[in-house]
């Protein structure tokens, strides 16, 4: 693992990768500001100290101290906390009749008010957004028009959605925005009431999978306790050009809004 890290330009982690609470309650008391939470002064320090940017979900406090915010965090190689995007779109369902839970994280999360502005990296022009904000391909399109090349949706996903719909959306972002998405998942259970799907996937340009991983388990019920993993993908910006050339998508803005 140590070998691959060292080749790597970029280390993407999931969603709310500092904890996942079982309760609203818990989700507000357990957070800390990125300032001072000791998840992110750690993984600053190994960004700086492997030269290594780290892309990170986690909780910060919102105004108020009601709420907290669902962020996405750049930590560039200097261990400088360089990017932050808040999710917009926030996971309100209920899916107790797929076997699935009655999640409703408007209760603690604030939901953001603007899409990040895509950034240079060493891997190319990202733009980030976060789990269920794959639904809305509005973000996407915006995006690309803004000249992004690689997509990131780190994601908690549960298990009835991501075995319905989780390849078949990742996919789908990668062919209509002709760019790499780059989905890094939780996996497996985390309390009483949440297990995740897992399978991470890094998808092309073309909509194919150039990198995925598995559940925590055999069966993807997701209940497995199998150690963390990585895996890792080449990423070719020439394809990305070569397949935004080859197969010009042009928007009928003529007919219908510009996103």
């Amino acid at each position: 693992m140590t070998h691959n890290l060292r080749q790597c330009q970029a280390l993407f982690l999931p969603e709310a990768s500092d904890y996942i609470a079982s309760s609203a309650s818990e989700t507000v008391s357990l957070v800390q500001p990125a300032a001072t939470s000791p998840f992110v002064l750690g993984l600053q320090k190994s960004a700086q100290e492997a030269s290594l940017p780290i892309n990170v979900g986690i909780h910060e406090p919102a105004d108020g101290g009601k709420k907290v915010k669902n962020t996405l965090i750049w930590i560039d190689g200097r261990g400088r906390l360089a990017q932050r995007y808040q999710k917009m779109h926030l996971f309100d369902v209920d899916l107790r009749d797929q076997g699935g839970p009655l999640l409703k994280e408007s209760d603690s999360v604030e939901k953001g008010m603007e899409i990040l502005e895509p950034f240079e990296t060493e891997l190319g022009r990202i733009g980030m957004m976060i789990c269920f904000d794959l639904r809305f391909p509005e973000i996407n399109l915006s995006l690309k028009r803004r000249g992004t090349q690689l997509f990131l949706y780190p994601s908690a996903f549960t298990v009835p959605t991501g075995k319905a719909h989780w390849e078949a959306l990742l996919r789908a972002r990668a062919i209509e925005s002709q760019g790499y998405v780059i989905a890094a998942a939780q996996c497996g259970r985390h309390n009483g009431k949440r297990v995740s799907y897992g399978h991470s996937l890094v998808v092309s340009p073309w909509g194919e999978i150039v990198a995925q991983l598995g559940s925590s388990d055999s069966d993807g019920t997701g209940e497995g306790t199998g150690e963390p993993q990585l895996c890792t993908a080449e990423i070719d910006l020439e394809l990305v050009e070569k397949t935004r050339k080859e197969m010009p998508l042009l928007r009928r803005t003529d007919v219908y809004p510009e996103i």
